[in-house]
């Protein structure tokens, strides 16, 4: 339920404006990579605006993705620690967690 929700509230809006940036900007344009010729044929690619304007919004959230990854870099090391810890920690107790527990005094809250 949530699932058809989703598609209802954000993604049919956010397709039919695509849509219609696509329709309005299909024009084409074109793009140099040789800011000091602008003429030059072999470093220009001619494409329709919503093309570049597609790809733009692609590579930010490639880039932003990439970021937000390696800042949670620590976060993803530090539970592959505790994660080994918990592991050595079950193998140096060949009974199993259930009996730990029972030798642990009870706390009061």
């Amino acid at each position: 339920m949530l699932r058809r929700i989703l598609l209802v509230v954000v993604i049919v809006p956010l397709a039919v404006v695509l849509v219609a940036l696509a329709v309005a900007n299909r024009v084409p344009v074109p793009f140099t990579f040789d800011p000091f010729n602008p003429g030059n044929p072999a470093l220009t690619l001619t494409l329709p605006l919503f093309v570049y304007l597609f790809a733009a919004c692609a590579l930010g959230l490639l880039i932003g993705s990439l970021a937000t990854w390696l800042r949670q870099g620590r976060y993803r090391k530090e539970a592959r620690t505790q994660r080994r810890e918990v592991q050595s920690l079950l193998q140096q107790n060949p009974a199993g967690p259930a009996e730990g527990r029972s030798s642990l005094p009870a706390s009061r809250g």
